[in-house]
């Protein structure tokens, strides 16, 4: 049996994806570059819930895709994310973690945010420096939700699982784990 954790991921548009991933390949650190631009709902469901995660999944998406806005630059210290507003992804969030409370981590248990990270584990002044530079060029725009992905942790990079795009989107490509 596999007993890697699954991460359940949001798939963004491809301009979107490739343009979060740019800046990700750009400024993080290049050894601890192991996945690509990512949107995490879910950071470690347990092994054994795949069959349900994916039947629950596959119920999720039978809706039509989604916006996020884009809305901001957020320090993390050591890091640098874009912050995303779309009500109606936390929405689906909080409907697919009531269904898996017991199942939940800390930190899933409590994510009520949306963010892509951009740059981490790098030093407080290249971060402050990334925030200031990437912020004084921001101007917020809407990104689609096109369905959601899973993953498998693999102690470091990820391993691609299914992709679940949301009725009558595009079939998204992986993305994020390159």
């Amino acid at each position: 049996m596999d007993d890697r954790p699954l991460i359940l991921t949001a798939l963004l548009d491809e301009p979107t994806r490739l343009h979060l991933d740019g800046l990700r390949t750009r400024h993080f650190p290049p050894e601890r570059l192991l996945v690509g631009a990512h949107l995490t709902l879910f950071h470690a469901l347990p092994a054994p819930t795949l069959s349900d995660v994916v039947a629950d999944v596959t119920v999720a998406t039978e809706r039509a895709p989604m916006t996020a806005r884009v809305s901001g630059i957020r320090s993390l210290g050591r890091g640098v994310a874009y912050t995303l507003d779309s009500p109606e992804l936390l929405a689906l969030r909080r409907s697919l973690a009531a269904r898996w409370h017991e199942h939940l981590t800390g930190q899933d248990a409590g994510k009520s945010d949306l963010h892509v990270t951009v740059q981490n584990k790098v030093t407080p002044e290249r971060a402050r420096a990334l925030h200031a530079s990437l912020t004084a060029g921001f101007t917020p725009w809407d990104a689609t939700v096109t369905g959601l992905a899973l993953w498998r942790y693999d102690g470091g990079p990820w391993e691609a699982g299914p992709r679940f795009p949301f009725a009558g989107g595009p079939v998204p490509d992986a993305g994020g784990a390159g």
